[in-house]
């Protein structure tokens, strides 16, 4: 029988790919999108776009007021930084788009969801690789967040000997975006469905200029594809 498992969706690149793969291991997924006081809502309407193709088997949208701390340019009104290519960023500084704790924030949600509907997999799209610095995307905490679920909930200490135990599924994370995106490709996935940017304009356009999207058109361009989504004019935003 098919075991259920929660995907975390943001309606981006990557977590649109994880999607996929749960899909192709044979899991039946129910998505997990969060509407945290991001500065815009095109991600949201891209998760459900993404959700609706791919046939998740439930799709919730929690509401969560992340502005309430601020902290980010993604949740307050500090600017997003651009720039026009990846070689004036800083890959040793945790920039301004990092939203304090939000993979926790967001992981505990997904541990909840999870008990609810008996499931003991979590798929989340963090990266190691070719990301931005990020301190809650790499293996060591995904590990330590592990190890916590397991104490933390009833379907930890109860599980008996044999039955399966939480794990936190990250296929991506030691990928290139270049290979994250090959990955897609194999599996079908529509990339013009998706949304990236930190900063669209009012019709969804990419801006083309923050890390993200430097990140993202720097992996089509060594995928050898082109991306489908639309930027703005110039990208000069």
């Amino acid at each position: 029988m098919a075991r259920p498992a929660v995907v975390l969706l943001s309606g981006g690149l990557d977590s649109t790919t994880v999607l996929a793969i749960a899909r192709e291991q044979g899991f039946v997924p129910h998505a997990l999108s969060f509407r945290y006081g991001q500065r815009h809502s095109v991600e949201l309407d891209a998760a459900r776009r993404v959700a609706e193709a791919h046939g998740v088997a439930r799709h919730v949208v929690a509401d969560i007021d992340l502005r309430v701390f601020g902290g980010s340019a993604l949740t307050s009104e500090l600017a997003v930084p651009k720039h026009d290519s990846l070689d004036e960023t800083d890959p040793d500084e945790v920039p301004v788009t990092y939203v304090p704790a939000r993979n926790t924030i967001f992981l505990s949600f997904a541990l909840a969801f999870a008990e609810t509907i008996e499931a003991s997999d979590i798929f989340i799209g963090v990266t190691a690789v070719d990301y931005s610095g990020y301190p809650d995307c790499r293996p060591e905490y995904i590990d330590a967040f592990t190890r916590m679920a397991r104490l933390a909930t009833r379907a930890g200490v109860e599980s008996a000997e044999g039955e399966p135990r939480l794990t936190i599924h990250t296929p991506l994370i030691a990928l290139s975006k270049a290979d994250i995106i090959r990955e897609g490709l194999r599996l079908g996935v529509d990339y013009g469905l998706t949304s990236s940017c930190y900063d669209p304009d009012a019709d969804g356009r990419a801006c083309g200029r923050c890390d993200t999207c430097l990140l993202r058109l720097k992996g089509f361009a060594e995928a050898g594809v082109a991306d489908p989504v639309a930027y703005r004019s110039g990208r000069d935003a």
